[in-house]
């Protein structure tokens, strides 16, 4: 058996330290009676043996409803399993061009749900639904690369990570200074560096970059391309999927004087040659997003890619078992506050 939350049975000090007063005064009380004999027989009453106990109960069902607090539980499915996976650095592009409309399905209306980052985002819980086993890790980028998330096999908390990445209301440059939306800027050789920095001690041999961009790079300490070349050398392959199309006018979320959200329209860049240039040289492949079956070409191909056997811990599911010390607790403070009131002549 284990406990959730182990720190709450540090509140069991104090209850320590009360039953030890309440023997020590115990053991210490009485008074100096010479003539015993002529003590009367009977001893004490029933009051007394009941308001001497209830402390004692009082305590017992704080110790239970303690232990209840730290949830103790045990393991349904725990052992170690050895899975094939690979290392995976997912590496998104939030620069403010990502807020644009251009991939709304003819018909639909314009919103949130259908902006760049949007389909990105669809795109990268896809994928991570699909690789179970693989240490997967998420770096943003737009003026500066960051890592949202190290490379974990706990898919759910990844995910969730996920759901909060969202384009900065306020951009930065590469100095972490604030900029005007409209001239956000986008650093995909850092946010690639980035990627390449978390999957440098992996265990896992084959390891990639999904990189998930419209492909225009216009700031960062590090050009694309030497970032693709360190990738390269580090025998790290670069899966490009492009985000976005390259038109006039095209419809994008803005703010208008209020700062409320509004479609603008503007004219809007696409660098495909940037991504497939990355791929190329890192040996991996590039993938327009508007085909619809570019997600399952990329997983067919990461299929072939060598994985490494590793050992993990598994933890199914718990059996918890804080409901029983709690009735229990419960059911003792209860039963020590009643006996008080009797001993005392309290109860109605």
């Amino acid at each position: 058996m284990s406990f959730a939350s182990p720190v709450m049975l540090l509140l069991s000090l104090p209850l320590a330290f009360a039953a030890w007063r309440l023997l020590r005064r115990a053991r210490r009380s009485g008074i100096r009676f010479p003539a015993v004999s002529r003590l009367p027989a009977k001893s004490a009453g029933w009051r007394a043996k009941v308001a001497a106990a209830s402390p004692f109960v009082m305590l017992a069902g704080l110790a239970l409803l303690t232990v209840a607090a730290a949830r103790p539980r045990t393991p349904l499915a725990h052992g170690r399993r050895s899975v094939d996976a690979i290392a995976i650095a997912m590496t998104v592009d939030v620069s403010g061009s990502m807020d644009a409309l251009d991939l709304t399905p003819k018909g639909a209306r314009f919103s949130r749900e259908t902006t760049r980052l949007a389909v990105v985002k669809k795109l990268f819980a896809e994928f991570v639904e699909k690789r179970p086993d693989d240490l997967i890790g998420l770096v943003t980028f737009g003026g500066y690369a960051a890592t949202r998330s190290p490379l974990t096999a706990d898919h759910a908390a990844l995910l969730n990570v996920l759901k909060g990445v969202e384009i900065p209301s306020v951009a930065l440059d590469a100095q972490g200074c604030p900029i005007a939306q409209d001239e956000a800027m986008t650093a995909i050789g850092d946010g690639l560096a980035t990627a390449l920095a978390r999957l440098k001690d992996a265990k896992p041999k084959s390891k990639i970059v999904i990189l998930l961009s419209d492909g225009v790079s216009n700031t960062g300490a590090v050009e694309p391309d030497e970032a693709a070349r360190a990738a390269a050398k580090m025998g790290v392959k670069v899966y490009a999927i492009g985000v976005g199309t390259r038109s006039r006018n095209t419809p994008i979320i803005g703010r208008d004087f209020f700062g409320r959200e509004t479609v603008q329209y503007a004219d809007m860049t696409f660098d495909e040659k940037q991504l497939k240039s990355i791929a190329s040289v890192t040996g991996g492949t590039y993938f327009p997003v508007n085909d619809r079956d570019s997600l399952e070409k990329a997983l067919e191909e990461i299929d072939q890619l060598e994985t490494t056997s590793l050992d993990a811990d598994t933890y199914d599911r718990w059996e918890e078992h804080f409901a029983a010390f709690l009735v229990a607790g419960a059911l003792a403070v209860f039963a020590a506050v009643s006996l008080s009131m009797a001993s005392a002549r309290r109860m109605a």
